[in-house]
């Protein structure tokens, strides 16, 4: 009776979502094609195709599990469990750099049974969770600022703060710019919010400047700006990977090598399974498969996104705006930073890259907007509609 009360889900952003999830599989299968491991039992290397597209299936699997889980409650009921969630998210964050596993100078996951679980893309739906359930609570109040704005500013600055302990420049950038979509449409003052843009500008300007002067120019986030200034001023160091990723869409043409003819996967492109991951669809697809697949992506932020503003309660329009808004701007600035167009920054493509927290968390922000979905789908409304 109460699922029959709440309606159907969307059948064409579920469509979508499946559409994705299952192509990025496929993806991940060919650009892994040339997967090597340490073997400890014959201490050698070994090719090993399917390694990462089992780990990948798995996530999709558990990830599957859990988005079906959320579409088939009330996402009301997430206002009640947002606090103790959200304390547990923290929690891990403040463990992480303590006991996390290390990968190219940043330690943010945590090693379970041979899995990495990545803290940070948990923390991205906390706080658009936190976020949507303390402004739907505040209502017009959220329009003061001390009261209202003041409040979730110092939320989003302190689990930031804690991401850039890792330190994860990517996810903190990612954060940020959802919590600020959700905050504008939450109503803030945009007077407010445009004073704290050029503050906030100044600051950052500041610090940028600090740091190039202690570090007199040596690290790998300043290089990995100046190769994308410049990717052919350092062609077999800074800008390597990029240049690697433009011989890939060049390689790719129009209509593309074909699925699992690309070259630059066989340890040529690093992360071609996971940042660079489009950039093997370009190579494979061509510019007529990658425009399919772009077309297909914003066909399914446009569909999540018209759930979400359908939805009449303050809370479900938030939440749904911010985990539509979450994979939209990771995805932007993945897409940028494969294309040379943006710095590159090392964060996955949603439903496309390998990488199982990923992929676990946009399903479970699926589930959340699928049940959203739900409430414009009674069976009342169809029956006014009918009349």
């Amino acid at each position: 009776m109460t699922a029959q009360r709440r309606g159907t889900p969307d059948f064409l952003l579920l469509f979508l979502t499946f559409l994705l999830v299952c192509f990025g599989l496929a993806m991940v299968f060919s650009a892994s094609m040339a997967y090597t491991r340490f073997d400890s039992v014959s201490e050698t290397m070994l090719n090993d195709p399917s390694y990462m597209v089992i780990r990948q299936a798995i996530a999709i699997a558990l990830g599957t599990v859990a988005m079906f889980f959320c579409m088939n409650i009330d996402y009301r009921i997430l206002k009640k469990w947002i606090g103790p969630g959200f304390v547990i998210v923290v929690i891990m964050l403040l463990l992480v750099p303590v006991i996390g596993h290390g990968v190219k100078g940043a330690t943010s996951w945590f090693k379970i049974a041979g899995f990495s679980v990545q803290p940070s893309e948990f923390a991205k739906l906390a706080v658009i969770l936190y976020l949507a359930a303390l402004i739907s609570k505040k209502e017009d109040k959220f329009r003061d600022f001390q009261k209202g704005l003041l409040p979730a500013l110092m939320i989003v600055g302190f689990v930031s703060a804690l991401i850039l302990l890792q330190p994860d420049v990517g996810s903190t950038m990612i954060l940020i710019m959802c919590a600020a979509i959700v905050i504008i449409v939450g109503g803030a003052n945009l007077k407010h919010i445009f004073f704290l843009s050029l503050l906030g500008a100044v600051i950052m300007s500041s610090v940028i400047s600090i740091y190039l002067v202690v570090k007199n120019g040596q690290d790998y986030r300043i290089d990995r700006f100046t190769a994308f200034m410049d990717p052919w001023a350092d062609q077999l160091g800074t800008g390597y990977q990029l240049i690697q990723s433009l011989y890939a869409f060049g390689h790719g043409g129009i209509s593309g090598a074909g699925f699992g003819q690309g070259i630059q996967k066989l340890h040529y492109l690093p992360e071609a399974h996971n940042d660079f991951i489009f950039a093997i669809i370009g190579e494979e697809l061509g510019f007529i498969g990658s425009s399919l697949f772009i077309l297909v992506y914003l066909a399914f932020l446009w569909r999540g996104l018209l759930v979400a503003v359908r939805c009449k309660e303050m809370f479900g329009t938030l939440t749904g705006v911010g985990i539509i808004g979450m994979i939209a701007v990771q995805a932007l600035i993945n897409l940028g930073g494969v294309t040379v167009s943006i710095p590159m920054t090392g964060v996955t493509l949603p439903f496309i890259s390998y990488g199982g927290s990923s992929m676990l968390i946009s399903l479970i922000g699926l589930g959340i907007l699928l049940s959203i979905s739900r409430e414009h789908n009674k069976p009342e409304k169809e029956t006014k509609k009918r009349a």
